[in-house]
């Protein structure tokens, strides 16, 4: 059976997500707005000392204490130094596809709360100016940010408070076609988040329980490997909400939910993820079944830590992963089916 999703609802959620900025490890933004869309539907978050947030749902049987986890961390980049032009050296947080992202609006966070666009480019920003502006690689040595201030010197920039190690965000560049598709950056992992969302305000309008009490995790170091690998030892399953990847080897599309029987850490726990399918099959799901090799999950991670888990993950496919990203309405519906059918134990 296929749930009823409040499609409007469902995108809402991610637009919100979606335009605040969180590269890895800067909660600062987004946290105080998952706690207001959990309290909007009756939920409190908590925190462990890592900074991962938890929501839990109790369940019809509270002997079994199952996880599905969505990161909120986005790619972006930290102040790395500062010229003596006042130009901004930056480094990347998670696989920033600096080609992809040059010529993007960004956002300097500083440590005392002040935010300062600019505009990302590369130092041979002009082909009529340098011989080189096709060809150079774009990478962390490579890359500034020139601030939207009048500065001429390090020390202007210095003023304005910006240090080293102040995160910078960058614009995500959202758009909703008329026929449904999305391109957005950081669909990964925000439209999860949504779909996360979407699927509590289906359990409490419908005024139902999973199947077990069901912990939301909210983590923050996906894009660098360092989310999952600590799990509450209560979570007897770990399951990861993540794109899909679409490609050559891939069965997925931007209109179906992917489930990942294996990604570049290992294998997923085999009747788990055997169970994932049936419950797709069952809420008449459009789905798929991949491996990818050059991915990896917070619940990979959890069961590469040697927690004592099963794991599984599944979620949208998208075009263009680390880039500005496309996918398609539809996808985030199946997705969000498919966590109904799982929670529920349909």
């Amino acid at each position: 059976m296929k749930f009823r999703i409040d499609e409007k609802y469902l995108l809402n959620c991610f637009e919100r997500l979606v335009h605040t900025p969180s590269p890895v490890g800067y909660g600062v933004k987004v946290n105080p707005v998952l706690e207001e869309m959990a309290s909007q539907l009756g939920f409190g978050i908590t925190y462990d000392r890592r900074g991962t947030g938890y929501l839990t749902v109790e369940g019809e049987d509270n002997s079994k204490t199952v996880l599905l986890s969505a990161h909120w961390d986005t790619l972006g980049m930290v102040v790395r130094r500062i010229d003596a032009d006042g130009k901004i050296r930056v480094r990347s947080l998670g696989g920033m596809q600096y080609i992809s992202a040059e010529g993007s609006s960004v956002t300097v966070h500083t440590r005392d709360g002040r935010e300062y666009t600019g505009l990302l480019a590369c130092q041979s920003h002009s082909t009529h100016v340098f011989e080189n502006a096709r060809t150079l690689e774009r990478s962390d040595d490579t890359m500034i940010v020139l601030l939207d201030e009048d500065i001429h010197s390090k020390e202007d920039v210095q003023k304005m408070g910006i240090r080293h190690g102040d995160v910078i965000s960058v614009e995500p560049c959202c758009e909703f076609t008329k026929n449904g598709y999305i391109k957005s950056r950081f669909i990964d992992d925000k439209a999860a988040i949504a779909c996360v969302f979407a699927m509590l305000k289906y359990l409490r309008e419908n005024d139902l329980k999973p199947a077990f009490r069901t912990m939301i995790a909210f983590t923050f170091a996906e894009e660098i490997g360092l989310g999952g690998p600590w799990v509450p030892p209560e979570v007897s399953e770990y399951v990861a909400i993540d794109i899909g990847l679409i490609g050559p080897d891939n069965d997925g599309h931007e209109r179906c939910v992917t489930i990942c029987a294996k990604d570049r850490k290992a294998p997923y726990t085999y009747d788990l993820v055997t169970r994932l399918i049936n419950y797709a099959e069952k809420a008449e799901c459009d789905y798929a079944v991949d491996i990818f090799f050059r991915y990896s999950t917070d619940a990979s991670t959890a069961l590469t830590c040697s927690n004592n888990i099963s794991a599984a993950a599944f979620g949208m496919p998208v075009y263009c992963s680390h880039g500005r990203e496309r996918t398609h309405t539809l996808s985030l519906l199946n997705t969000t089916n498919l966590m109904l059918a799982y929670v529920l134990n349909i």
